[in-house]
């Protein structure tokens, strides 16, 4: 059965629906950075995600290829997460999308090596025929947060931020966003096929 990480790490990818403290190792992702409104029909962030499925399932389907991962063991592809933030903003204001600073990710298992990363983009860019050139390799270390699981639209998030931060309070904890620690979410639903009210985000601030 090929391995889960939504199901293995659940503290991570399928937290309470009340906000709580974890702290997060370090990690590795493929990555595309880009700017302005997420929901834009041509924009930056349509066009990131088709790329980190590209290199994603191309690791994935390494194993019927010619090059073989040292320690490879077959896994679900977890699921899309992104960073964001706005400069001059202290966490995100969703009334000003088209202001967004983000990176679009998808977590790499940890048998990946970045040369095994190199392998994919270019084997993907050969098969596809697509350019793989924004997609980078990227170790993030997100430390101590707050987090919890968000059930409905995206607009609706900040009744559940404050809940965070209320928590976090309590606790004796701050907020600590800095030029690399971010308002972070991670998609446990895709909003394609999904009704807003019941789309599931886990939403995480990094705390001190």
């Amino acid at each position: 059965m090929a391995f889960d990480y939504k199901k293995e790490y659940k503290d991570l990818y399928m937290p309470n629906k009340k906000p709580g403290i974890v702290k997060v190792p370090s990690m590795n992702f493929i990555a595309v950075r880009g700017h302005g409104d997420p929901n834009e029909e041509e924009g930056e962030y349509k066009q990131s995600v088709p790329l980190l499925y590209g290199i994603a399932y191309t690791i994935k389907m390494s194993k019927k290829s010619d090059h073989q991962i040292d320690g490879y063991f077959d896994f679900v592809v977890p699921p899309l997460e992104g960073f964001w933030w706005q400069d001059g903003v202290r966490g995100v204001d969703s009334a000003h999308k088209e202001n967004f600073e983000w990176i679009s990710v998808i977590r790499l298992p940890d048998f990946v090596s970045r040369e095994d990363f190199e392998w994919a983009a270019e084997e993907a860019s050969r098969k596809k025929k697509v350019d793989f050139s924004r997609v980078e390799f990227l170790t993030y270390e997100e430390g101590l947060c707050v987090q919890c699981m968000h059930i409905g639209p995206f607009d609706d998030e900040p009744a559940t931020v404050e809940s965070m931060h209320a928590l976090m309070e309590q606790q004796g904890y701050s907020l600590d966003f800095t030029d690399k620690r971010h308002h972070h979410e991670i998609y446990l639903s895709d909003p394609r096929k999904t009704a807003p009210e019941k789309l599931k985000t886990v939403i995480r601030h990094p705390i001190k």
